[in-house]
């Protein structure tokens, strides 16, 4: 009899060691996830960041002569003061709505996100994982053992 629970006890320790062994690899290679997908998406912003940087001094430049243009052909009608002024206003609400917009983007955008779902998946595993039931109904029925009697002794 004291073998054959000393064979059980080393099967469930070996099953306790695999256990633990596979989740130190989950948690190692969810980590590595991580950090080549942060390093994917900071590389990837990086990159765009520099594209608008390069193109921003002709867009302003361009910019400024449509919008003399647009005042010259207004001051015929408004004078200089009120084509300067309506051009300055639409600029105005145009740039308002761009930035507004470009933020609301930018809260929406999920960093990160494969690491994010792989995550959620691999909890979702391990709760409904078959080892997790006969852990849970060990642990319920061993607690009737623990428990203090009634009558306290």
């Amino acid at each position: 009899m004291h073998v054959g629970s000393e064979q059980t006890e080393r099967g469930i320790s070996a099953l306790v060691g695999r256990m633990a062994d596979g989740f130190s690899r989950l948690v190692t290679q969810h980590l590595q996830l991580a950090r080549l997908e942060l390093a994917e998406d900071v590389k990837a912003t990086g990159l765009d960041v520099a594209m608008i940087a390069a193109f921003v001094p002709f867009i302003l430049v361009g910019y400024a002569f449509v919008c003399g243009a647009i005042a010259a052909l207004l001051s015929t009608w408004l004078g200089w003061a009120g084509a300067l002024g309506a051009v300055g206003l639409v600029n105005l609400a145009g740039g308002a709505g761009g930035a507004l917009w470009a933020v609301k983007r930018l809260k929406e955008r999920r960093v990160m996100n494969d690491s994010t779902d792989e995550l959620s998946r691999s909890m979702a595993a391990l709760t409904q994982s078959p080892m997790a039931a006969p852990v849970n109904t060990l642990r319920d029925a061993n607690s009737e053992y623990f428990k203090e009697p009634r009558n306290g002794r």
